[in-house]
């Protein structure tokens, strides 16, 4: 990682959950962040969230060594968005999912931002050519769409437009990687991305399987959180399956192929998520986590991703990866 000295300067547009965790993120990896909403207060209230949330991260030594207050002097609010992007190198947009808020807000930006800014959005959904195509700058315009909270789980999506400069996709590469974090670079824009595609795949079958009575919610969970997650914790399907044949990759292709093309019909059925199965899933995941616990458990799920990103640090030291 770059030294806090020769990071470069960075704006947050948009104070939600997404922009309070990329702050946290290029905060901590030593960038300046100058974060910016336009709802009155609101940014003050994230800087509320993100000191309280850099305590947690310091007990589990995910701070670069820096302390809280450190990693919080190094994020300001912006009093307009033109004063959030004046020096900003890296613009991280994170308004609502609506393509003409998307539109409106990447036409300010342009017109605000110097010219040698990478503008990105965090959009799950909205491809980069739908907000991006008039711009005058709309060659340094990708979505860069992480996991959240960014700060503990560190991939995010790279996603070109098709006017966006290889030299736009390298620059952002480069800059996640210098903040700690792993990009996936698409070649080419795509609806869903590539982790909401792979998360989808994995939804439609669970909602399947508990909609034609073969499992309960609480099954599936134990299926993915004490079975196939343990693995995908530090090694994707591809690995996995490398790992899985003697022969590896192609060995295990030609070995259970046909296992998964037996599969793949009963795969093409769509189950209305909202629909009757949803009163099975409900009352399932309430007898659970009660709705008045959601936000507790929202915190719990947080620290136990802080303990497993100090445990995969302590791991990869201990390995010398």
């Amino acid at each position: 990682m770059s030294k806090p000295s020769e990071r470069p300067p960075t704006a947050v547009i948009g104070s939600g959950f997404i922009g309070r965790a990329w702050a946290i993120s290029f905060a901590r990896a030593g960038s300046q962040v100058s974060l910016w909403d336009q709802a009155d207060g609101a940014a003050g209230k994230a800087l509320d969230y993100i000191a309280g949330v850099l305590e947690d991260l310091a007990r589990n030594d995910l701070l670069n060594g820096a302390t809280p207050t450190a990693v919080l002097a190094r994020i300001t609010s912006a009093a307009t968005l033109e004063e959030a992007v004046a020096e900003a190198l890296h613009v991280q947009e994170n308004t609502p999912e609506v393509l003409a808020t998307k539109i409106k807000v990447f036409e300010a930006l342009d017109r605000a931002a110097r010219p040698d800014a990478v503008l990105a959005s965090s959009t799950s959904a909205i491809l980069p050519s739908r907000f991006t195509e008039g711009l005058k700058g709309r060659a340094r315009c990708l979505v860069v769409h992480p996991i959240n909270p960014p700060y503990l789980i560190p991939a995010a999506e790279v996603v070109p437009a098709p006017w966006t400069s290889p030299e736009t996709v390298e620059r952002t590469r480069q800059f996640l990687l210098s903040a700690g974090h792993a990009p996936l670079v698409m070649k080419k824009e795509l609806d869903g991305f590539i982790m909401n595609r792979m998360q989808g795949a994995l939804l439609e079958e669970a909602f399947r399987l508990v909609a034609d009575g073969y499992a309960s919610v609480e099954d599936i969970d134990i299926g993915i959180r004490d079975g196939l997650a343990l693995r995908w914790s530090f090694m994707g399907p591809f690995e996995t399956i490398d790992l899985n044949a003697p022969g590896g990759v192609r060995d295990y292709a030609e070995r259970y192929q046909g296992i998964y093309e037996n599969l793949f019909p009963q795969m093409q059925r769509r189950i209305d998520w909202t629909g009757a199965v949803m009163d099975v899933i409900e009352p399932e995941r309430r007898k659970l986590t009660p709705r008045q616990e959601l936000q507790e458990r929202q915190v719990w799920r947080d620290r136990r991703l802080m303990a497993l990103a100090a445990h995969k640090k302590r791991a990869a030291k201990d390995i010398g990866n």
